[in-house]
This record gives structure tokens, sequence and C-alpha cells, in this order.
């Protein structure tokens, strides 16, 4: 891929400073600009058209929410950060178009895969957290009609759609349903298009609000 182009957007300069000490010490990363709010990130993002934006959720002018939704229409990669105390941020977040999420206390090893994988075009989840984040938002709203799309799906595609939402990697949905890694990967993207989905992260979200898994189930998993 050669080297990723960077973007951070916080509006406390030392977790800037912190993030790029970090990013820059990897041979295959550079950050080509920082920003102190969203508004300042969307024209900064514009002009250097970075791999991707780190960005925070709470910044003045414009929050990370807005400013996600505006990147995401362009087609830039947005990887945020935030903490456990801002779920309802997050889930907007997602909901606007961001590839993944991380905890800002996350290990530095964590953070630099995190930006590979996201720069890659993969979508980052933390199951765990996007379990409890979805369920929260969604077990007080009905589910959606099940659209044509869904049921357009066929038997297997279904069940990787599940297993997506469920936070499983391709090779552990592979193992799951005994099947080759290059099948899955067909399988996934097939249920994208279908879905007419933009990433994994969607297809969580999506899974979740059309009643095709829920959270919190006793196993930790959920379950259709």
């Amino acid at each position: 891929m050669g080297v990723l182009s960077v973007l951070i957007a916080d509006d406390q300069a030392l977790m800037r400073t912190g993030f790029r000490l970090i990013l820059e010490a990897e041979p295959d990363i550079e950050v080509v600009a920082e920003a102190g709010d969203g508004e300042q990130a969307v024209a900064l993002a514009r002009r250097h058209r970075p791999d991707l934006v780190l960005m925070d959720v709470r910044m003045p002018r414009m929050d990370g929410i807005a400013a996600t939704r505006e990147l995401a229409a362009d087609g830039v990669p947005v990887l945020i950060l935030t903490t456990f105390d801002l779920d309802e941020y997050v889930f907007a977040a997602l909901c606007a178009g961001a590839s993944g999420f991380l905890l800002k206390d996350v290990p530095c090893e964590r953070l630099v895969d995190g930006v590979r994988v996201v720069a890659a075009g993969e979508a980052l989840l933390a199951p765990s957290i996007t379990r409890r984040l979805i369920d929260r938002y969604t077990r007080h709203t009905p589910s959606r009609v099940q659209t044509d799309a869904v049921t357009a799906l066929t038997p297997r595609e279904r069940e990787v759609l599940v297993l997506m939402a469920r936070g499983l990697s391709n090779s552990e949905i592979a193992t799951t349903l005994v099947l080759g890694a290059t099948t899955v990967k067909t399988h996934v993207g097939r249920v994208l298009m279908k879905l007419n989905l933009r990433d994994r992260v969607q297809a969580v979200v999506f899974a979740y609000e059309h009643g095709l898994v829920h959270a919190a189930a006793p196993d930790g998993l959920g379950k259709e």
C-alpha cells in the first residue's frame, strides 16, 4: 500500500501530539495534517485527501459526528477515537459512516494496527463494545420491517451477515461455517452489494436495526 497518510482531528493538542508520535514512529505511516475541530478536519481532509482520518467525537464548531458524515460522503475513511462514556456518540458516528472506532486508551500497537486495517478498506469493530452499543440504542426502537433486499439474501448469505454482526472476522466465519476464506470473502461482498452497504460496520448496524440479531444474549454472542 506504500506510506499511509493520516489526518488527526482532536480538540486537545496534547492528544494530537501523542497520536502523531505513535503513528510517525512507523515507517509506513505519515501524519499529513492536524485539526482542532470538525470543520477544520473536513477542510484539511478535502485539501490533503488522506488515506484515513482519526476523529475525536466531541469537538467545537463541528463535532466529530457531523464531520464524519461529510467525510464519509467524500469517500474518506474515518476511524473514531472515543471513551466508554460516549456510547451514544459512537453509535451516531457509526450510522454517519465511520469505518470503526477505538478507545483513546488503546495500546499503541492496537492504534497502529487499527489505522492500517481501516486504511486498507476494512471495518474495525470491537465486537463486545459494538454489541453493547447497538443493543443500547436499538432495544427501545422497533425493528424495521425486513426489506426486499434482506429477503433477497440466500440462506448462506444471511448466515454470513449474522456472523458479521456478531463481530466475527472472515477467518472466524470460515471456521464456523466450514468454508474457504475466498468463499467467505465472496459472500461478504455479495451481502454488502445486495444491501447497498459500504462496509462491515454498516452491516452490523443494519443487522441489529432489522432484528436479524439481538445483543445481550446469555452467551454474549447475540442470537437470531
